[in-house]
């Protein structure tokens, strides 16, 4: 049997925090709770968990601050708790790096829906391209095998690399790398990163991306894809996703 799905809860409101910890372990997941930024940091420290469910308002090391310092270190998949939904908590909890956000309350349905949209983000593997003609008249593809790595052994297989100047984005690998540097990308990044590179030149607009990226079968928060582009533009080159004013986003090719 694999592994219960575990996850790390940081919520201060102690009832919250137990209805919430006893809602998600009827769905099979495992909970680790805290009740307080400081002491969540430790347990994120100390263990491995999926994914990382922290409320906004926390004593000591609010959810912002402490969304930050697991950055530092992870790109596991963060899902922001807010009470109010204001505009500032959102947008500085989706700077700060989180994946997605909720309003509390929040129905379980919900809550679980966005809990499985982030793991499928944090597991997936890119579906296979269709068949095509010579890599050299493939729009976005290497024409030159990957370097043989320190051990001597060959690269990867061509085909998995989409290069944009100075960046090339290993579909096989799942990596990424800037200049030859390589990038680290939360789940959501590399799945936004990922969508724009199947669709070059393509403008991209918001709601085609919360569906295909953030798995949203309902209308969800726009801000939710703008402020995900701007982590991913700091990381890639900003002049590398060009914002097509009134419509969406598309990568250059």
């Amino acid at each position: 049997m694999p592994a219960p799905v575990t996850i790390l809860l940081v919520e201060d409101d102690a009832v919250i925090r137990r209805s919430v910890t006893m809602a998600l372990e009827r769905y099979g997941y495992r909970v680790t709770a805290a009740a307080d930024g400081l002491t969540g940091l430790e347990l994120f420290r100390e263990g491995r968990h999926d994914l990382l469910l922290l409320d906004v308002m926390l004593p000591g090391l609010d959810g912002i601050g402490l969304c930050r310092r697991i950055r530092e270190t992870s790109v596991d998949p963060v899902l922001m708790m807010s009470a109010r939904g204001d505009v500032l908590d959102v947008v500085s909890g989706l700077e700060a790096g989180a994946d997605d956000y909720v309003v509390k309350p929040v129905d379980t349905a919900v809550l679980v829906a966005r809990i499985r949209s982030l793991l499928r983000r944090a597991t997936f593997t890119p579906a296979p391209g269709p068949a095509a003609g010579p890599v050299a008249d493939r729009p976005g593809l290497s024409d030159q095998p990957d370097p043989p790595d320190r051990s001597g052994r060959p690269g990867r297989d061509r085909h998995a690399r989409l290069v944009f100047g100075d960046l090339v984005i290993d579909t096989g690998g799942l990596e990424v790398f800037r200049a030859g540097e390589p990038v680290a990308l939360a789940p959501t990044e590399l799945r936004l990163l990922l969508e724009f590179a199947a669709n070059p030149g393509i403008v991209l607009d918001r709601q085609t991306l919360l569906r295909d990226v953030w798995d949203y079968g309902w209308d969800g928060d726009s801000r939710v894809v703008d402020l995900c582009v701007q982590r991913l533009r700091k990381k890639i080159g900003a002049e590398r996703i060009e914002t097509v004013r009134g419509f969406g986003y598309k990568l250059r090719r």
